[in-house]
């Protein structure tokens, strides 16, 4: 990474520079941006993950924009046209745009109605119309009438074709339009004739038009998905006549006939090559910008999903709802292991409802069971109606609802054949459902990401940029709370900092032959990893019952002295000055500042000394939808239920309410004020009070609020 880019990216984030370079130092180095964030405060100025990612995605583009410079500069020298002013202006151009604007007359393309028009002598025509000194222009036109040019029109057609291409390719007169674009144009889109019924679910855009900067990113993405799937004709354009009075006023200078050849030339120029040019353009900067805004939501999602309360290490019943073909029990150990699996059937058609009951019964006396996850997806509320009736008379036992989303993709992935490769795809699903209760980040890195169903147009989005996004999330989580490395999965591993699926397995492997860790040292005698993985995993890999009492804590293993001294100086053992609040008072943190370690470090330091392995997560609540609603039908205007958000859009978020279809809060009705971000107001999995204003059986819609409630 070129370190030169620095003072830009400084500038461009509004950071220092001496940060920026050290960051771009330590990135080339091979740190991660975790590990950077944590252990690095010093040489960043505490910058955080998003600041740290921003200064490492800037430098990937500025280095990507010297490359197509590079190949620009050196495809114009090789046609012999690379003049010391145009060698300036490409240098000096600080986006893709400037330099692809400053290429674009030099840059080989088909043959054009302008090349033809060149090969047949017509240059010098153009040239002498754009002079506008002409008020006969036939009479200029005739000497050029020979060879191909057959007639005075065909003359002046070439000419203006190739003052077209030129008013076209013309850095000054595409800015011009693109600021007419960013300022006026407008989002139109129409059904295609005949798909009335094939395309309703886009029935709002049959016939609709926005302004394009007022077109939030969900809208945009709907329309696109639309004219994908040929059901919407779309256009983006600023009023034309506007577009063709700025080009009138840039090119034509004389109130002459040959001035009236330029203006013709002009709207040519416009119309068929500048507009459609400009349209893509903007079509792709507004793809990106709302693919940006896309993914954004779908990672904060995700960052709340992975960072979900855990249960912990409890014994778990998981049940994994159906009617017809039963219910899958599974029940399993602190550790997640499956200790047993069965089907009951107490829905219909079957209704064995006592039976399962005593089934269940049983289950939970004979494994101790300590919590059930029912999932939530079809018969869900009738399945948790069977638990609590089961768990009423005991307080040891509570029920929790599971999101099913991507369990199904789970239990038919390698990862869950690989792990349970005697049991079909329906007791998979079952324990994911059961760990995720226990560990919800733990389980859900099994999944790809896009499948957990937190997303907005996930499948619409660039999709590169997207796994990218989403895999710094499960980065960052995985990270933030730390795993324990003696019972960590190679999934969960492969996401640590400085590790990935190589390593992963390795330490799983060598776990296997050796037995548990018993300090972070031994992670040195795991084949393959070295000084630098070391150095980027270890303080995320915590061991809680090792020999190290330090290990169990985020504190990285290269500051162990600093503690010992501090213990030392206290007069006590590391153990101690962990275990007692007053030791840890007696610490003066600037008496061990030094030229590598300073006080946001040292904070840290004290921070996990006080709370060494918390899980930053909290606990687990459970919850109970209203006993008054089964159905779409039960639900009716004026009621005030409980329910559990279960997805965030920038247009609202939905809510589960204990009915087959969620309910939407719009953004108007999140709050009694002005909402700029529903994220502001709500939390993935949060338990709200929701009162229900509108519901549309037909179109299976519910439509709640949660002012005044």
């Amino acid at each position: 990474m070129d370190l030169n880019y620095s003072r830009k990216i400084a500038s461009s984030l509004n950071l220092s520079q001496r940060f920026v370079e050290n960051v771009l130092k330590l990135l080339e180095e091979g740190a991660t941006v975790p590990f950077i964030a944590r252990y690095r405060k010093e040489m960043t100025g505490s910058m955080d993950e998003v600041n740290i990612i921003d200064v490492r995605d800037l430098a990937a583009k500025l280095k990507e924009l010297d490359k197509r410079r590079e190949t620009i500069l050196n495809s114009i020298e090789e046609q012999g046209k690379l003049t010391p002013d145009l060698k300036a202006k490409i240098d000096r151009a600080t986006t893709i745009t400037e330099l692809e604007d400053l290429y674009l007359p030099y840059k080989q393309k088909r043959k054009t109605r302008a090349s033809i028009a060149i090969s047949k002598g017509l240059e010098p025509l153009a040239k002498q119309l754009m002079a506008q000194n002409s008020n006969d222009t036939r009479h200029l036109a005739q000497r050029f009438v020979r060879g191909e040019v057959e007639s005075v029109d065909d003359a002046l057609k070439g000419a203006r074709d190739i003052i077209a291409e030129w008013v076209n390719e013309n850095a000054g007169s595409r800015n011009v339009i693109r600021r007419l674009f960013g300022k006026k144009a407008t989002v139109q889109a129409k059904m295609v004739k005949g798909k009335e019924e094939s395309g309703a679910k886009f029935r709002d855009y049959f016939k609709f038009e926005e302004p394009l900067y007022k077109c939030p990113s969900h809208r945009f993405l709907a329309i696109r998905r639309g004219e994908e799937e040929g059901i919407l004709k779309v256009s983006i354009t600023p009023p034309e006549e506007d577009a063709i009075d700025l080009l009138d006023r840039f090119y034509v200078k004389g109130n002459n006939d040959s001035g009236d050849q330029v203006f013709e030339a002009v709207k040519d120029g416009y119309k068929r090559l500048m507009r459609p040019s400009i349209e893509t353009e903007f079509r792709k900067s507004s793809k990106e910008k709302a693919d940006l805004e896309a993914i954004q939501v779908f990672a904060e999602n995700l960052r709340q999903l992975l960072l979900a309360a855990p249960l912990g290490q409890k014994r778990v019943l998981a049940i994994d709802p159906a009617y017809r073909t039963g219910c899958k029990i599974v029940c399993l150990n602190e550790q997640g292991d499956l200790l047993h699996n069965t089907t009951i059937y107490p829905h219909a058609p079957q209704n064995q409802y006592h039976q399962s009951q005593e089934a269940l019964r049983h289950l939970i006396d004979h494994y101790n069971i300590d919590a059930i996850a029912v999932g939530n997806g079809t018969a869900s509320r009738e399945s948790e109606q069977l638990a609590r009736s089961v768990t009423k008379d005991s307080s040891n036992v509570e029920v929790f609802m599971v999101s099913e989303n991507g369990a199904s993709v789970y239990s038919a992935s390698a990862v869950a054949r690989a792990e349970f490769p005697d049991k079909d795809v329906t007791v998979r699903g079952a324990v994911s459902i059961g760990r995720r209760l226990m560990d919800p980040l733990a389980e859900l890195v099994k999944i790809d990401p896009k499948s957990i169903g937190v997303g907005q147009y996930q499948h619409d989005v660039d999709q590169k940029q997207l796994k990218l996004s989403l895999d710094n999330v499960v980065e960052s989580c995985v990270n933030r709370v730390g795993v324990n490395l003696n019972t960590a999965s190679k999934h969960l591993l492969t996401y640590v900092s400085g590790l990935g699926p190589k390593l992963a397995q390795s330490i799983v492997d060598y776990r296997a032959e050796n037995g548990s860790f018993a300090n972070r040292n031994q992670l040195k005698k795991v084949p393959r990893l070295g000084a630098k993985a070391f150095e980027q995993s270890a303080g995320f890999l915590k061991i809680l019952d090792g020999n190290q009492p330090l290990d169990q804590s985020s504190v990285h293993p290269e500051t162990y002295g600093i503690v010992k001294q501090m213990a030392k100086d206290v007069g006590c053992s590391v153990s101690e000055l962990l275990s007692s609040p007053e030791n840890r008072r007696q610490i003066s943190l600037n008496k061990y500042v030094s030229g590598t370690v300073g006080l946001p470090t040292l904070k840290d330091i004290l921070k996990e000394l006080e709370k060494p392995g918390l899980d930053p997560r909290g606990a687990a609540a459970s919850f109970s939808f209203s006993d008054l609603i089964q159905k779409i039908e039960d639900v009716s205007a004026g009621m005030v239920v409980p329910g559990i958000v279960t997805n965030i859009t920038k247009f609202g978020c939905f809510v589960d309410i204990g009915v087959k279809q969620d309910g939407l809060v719009h953004i108007s009705q999140l709050a009694n004020k002005f909402v700029r971000d529903p994220s502001e107001v709500v939390k993935l999995h949060q338990q709200v009070e929701v009162k229900v204003m509108e519901v549309d059986i037909a179109r299976q819609r519910i439509n709640l609020s949660m002012k005044d409630v």
